[in-house]
């Protein structure tokens, strides 16, 4: 029986511009990092409360390992308190994002990273 959800894949063109994205614009923090050979793998995490964290590989070196492995960018949906003030700080931060919506959910806004990849936020009080 699964538990939880340990770890989400997240397979970038150039790692090091992810790692900055992710910790100076999204307040993560760098958990790992792994080196095995040519193979380097970043482990982030909100730096608060976060039992899921997102591993950060090479794209093209994952797809010369493993030929056919689907490198597509997930749909990830994360939560926040406050979006509006999320939003304003990413903004601020010369991220693109996306309008607050309402949904059946609750509102909820998107964001792309710097490789246009585009995740949302919804609001969780």
């Amino acid at each position: 029986m699964i538990s939880k959800v340990g770890q989400i894949m997240l397979y970038v063109n150039n790692q090091d511009q992810a790692v900055n994205f992710w910790t100076e614009k999204l307040g993560f923090r760098v958990v790992s990092e792994e080196k095995n050979g040519e193979m380097r793998w970043i482990e982030i995490a909100p730096a608060q409360g976060a039992e899921t964290s997102i591993v950060l590989h090479n794209k093209e070196f994952v797809a010369k390992m493993s030929p056919g492995m689907n490198l597509g960018t997930p749909s990830l949906l994360f939560f926040s308190e406050n979006i509006e003030e999320l939003r304003n700080d990413l903004k601020n931060k010369n991220v693109k994002v996306g309008d607050i919506v309402t949904m059946p959910s609750g509102r909820v806004f998107n964001f792309a990273d710097d490789e246009e990849n585009y995740f949302a936020i919804l609001e969780k009080k």
